[in-house]
């Protein structure tokens, strides 16, 4: 935690769990503790869990209304119908794209695209983005009109919108994963969505498009195209927009992540390259590493760059676009921390970021492509539900909100919406619109939602630990088995563990951006550890007792287990 944050973490170390089998397969008595504490305790479940198959994966037409999208887009393909495939303008968004473009090329369809500016016409369906996407199809009249529109991530909420498309006569098929509108279903050919059915609801948009795809090649099967080879783009989704790694989410990103180095996408090959990524990949160098420049492109309000990056046909065309996507994460970042320093400073100057129980943060000079990462940043830091908002020269502000555990923000925007102009996504990240002039008036409302769905207690920042083990249990073999819990993320968290009785052998080392290197022993066991960002923090005279996680790290050839500080306290 930061030296700005006054509230003590709480260290919360789980129980294991009494129903743990002691012994499976060779399987490490520490590993069955963690798969228990995950409820995967059944051999059956253990073994689906450490190896996941393909052959696994479920009947897509358990997806609602997916029988009526196939037969449309069937009907489209016999008659040779003109679609367009609109998508959002995240990595989400435009992975869904490339791979709805990619089936109906291999059907025979030369589809159409359109990705919305995050800056003029904000997120998923809106009037302004549907004008432009008519001007742009019709200026191009050897093209004819749009017969069938595909609304990938995005469409579900969209009601008034997709009956501006019914009146033009364009049908839509919406695939999407989000939350529905309290107003129902909209008026089209069919909402593929997991929220209207029972299961699946895990999955982004573009593991929906997948499971799309398969329903499709289960009618018409094409001998030129394998779906497997688009598990990468799914992966990619996947961890990118945060979504549970549970059930087929977890076998989908484990193939995919497989199939990452060996991309057959010369768009994905350019980004590995240029993130400097080799060999086998983990689902944080998706999410921290790549994720992050597919996503600065609709950052700085270019996303069809990402898409004709995932598109490039040569190595050449995707290593420029690659360099460009690069250029503008680093833009991207200097935004970001001009937007963090100065809502930083508003925060100590303006409002009690220790006692107040949420964030609410806007301004004119703010960009609203990065607002979403400085949210997320501000959480952490604060362990506070948090919006931060961009506010245009008319005086509507776009915001993106990062939350708690506890606390969902599509709750809190619902609770709240006498404010706002418009606002949905998930309990953990959501966006939204409101006046200018109605920011304190949301402010307050949002606050009042935080303390009636929460305890103080449950408002306290916390750690959850999953084990306690020694510095002598480390060792690359542990490592091996424990890597079979991978891909890590959203509801398979990276294991968590602690040591106590831990002294220094010598100074901490200082590194840059305020990271420590450690040397650290417990009682003949010495082992180093990095603690990024742990320069900003004042660390207690040891004995320690350290909480960490642990990650492979390979240099100049050798591999060893790294240990990566999360928290440090005083022996108790």
């Amino acid at each position: 935690m930061s030296k700005t944050t006054e509230k003590e973490v709480q260290w919360i170390l789980k129980a294991a769990p009494e129903t743990a089998i002691a012994d499976h397969a060779g399987v490490p008595a520490i590993l069955l503790q963690l798969l228990a504490q995950r409820g995967i305790q059944k051999p059956n479940d253990i073994d689906y869990f450490l190896n996941p198959k393909l052959q696994d994966l479920s009947d897509p037409y358990d997806l609602p209304n997916m029988k009526a999208a196939v037969e449309r887009i069937f009907k489209a393909v016999d008659n040779n119908e003109r679609i367009l495939v609109y998508g959002d303008y995240d990595v989400d968004g435009v992975t869904s794209v490339t791979l709805m473009l990619r089936i109906l090329s291999a059907y025979g369809l030369d589809a159409s695209f359109f990705i919305p500016k995050r800056g003029e016409e904000g997120y998923g369906l809106s009037e302004l983005a549907i004008e432009r996407m008519i001007a742009i199809e019709e200026a191009i009249p050897e093209k004819g009109g749009i017969d069938l529109v595909i609304t990938v991530d995005c469409g579900t909420a969209s009601l008034t919108e997709i009956e501006i498309l019914n009146e033009k006569w364009i049908d839509v098929i919406v695939v999407d994963h989000h939350e529905m509108s309290n107003e129902g279903s909209p008026d089209c050919i069919a909402v593929v969505n997991p929220k209207l059915g029972d299961d699946h609801h895990y999955l982004c948009a573009a593991g929906v498009v997948f499971k799309l795809a398969h329903a499709l090649l289960k009618e018409r099967m094409i001998e030129s195209f394998d779906l497997k080879d688009c598990l990468d783009l799914v992966a990619v989704a996947t961890i990118s927009d945060i979504v549970p790694l549970v059930n087929e989410n977890r076998l989908l990103v484990r193939h995919g992540l497989r199939r990452l180095p060996q991309t057959s996408n010369h768009g994905l090959k350019a980004l590995q390259k240029i993130a400097e990524l080799k060999g086998k990949l983990t689902s944080m160098d998706v999410g921290f590493r790549i994720g992050p420049r597919l996503n600065a492109a609709g950052r700085m309000d270019q996303p069809d760059e990402a898409l004709n990056l995932l598109m490039a046909n040569n190595v050449g065309e995707a290593q420029a676009l690659g360099a460009k996507l690069n250029g503008f994460n680093i833009e991207r970042q200097q935004f970001e921390k001009r937007i963090r320093d100065e809502a930083m400073k508003t925060l100590l100057e303006n409002h009690d970021p220790v006692n107040d129980p949420v964030i609410v943060l806007g301004s004119r000079d703010w960009h609203p492509g990065v607002v979403g990462i400085v949210a997320s940043r501000l959480m952490r830091m604060y362990y506070k539900p948090t919006f931060i908002i961009a506010i245009d020269d008319q005086g509507v502000g776009k915001g993106s909100g990062r939350s708690v555990e506890g606390v969902s923000l599509v709750g809190a925007i619902r609770a709240c919406d006498d404010h706002l102009i418009t606002g949905g996504g998930h309990d953990m990240a959501a966006g939204l619109s409101v006046h200018e002039d109605k920011l304190d008036a949301f402010r307050e409302d949002f606050g009042k939602y935080v303390l009636e769905k929460t305890s103080e207690a449950e408002r306290a920042p916390r750690i959850y630990i999953d084990a306690e083990i020694d510095f002598g249990q480390l060792s690359l073999e542990f490592l091996d088995s424990y890597e079979l819990l991978q891909p890590f993320g959203s509801k398979n968290p990276q294991p968590l563990f602690m040591s106590k009785q831990v002294w220094l052998t010598e100074a901490p080392r200082r590194l840059k951006n305020q990271h420590l290197k450690l040397f650290m022993r417990q009682g003949v066991i010495e082992q180093d550890a990095i603690f990024f960002g742990g320069g900003e923090r004042d660390l207690p005279d040891p004995p320690w007792e350290v909480a960490f996680t642990i990650d492979r790290n390979t240099f100049r050839g050798v591999t060893s287990l790294q240990v990566v500080i999360q928290d440090i306290r005083a022996a108790k």
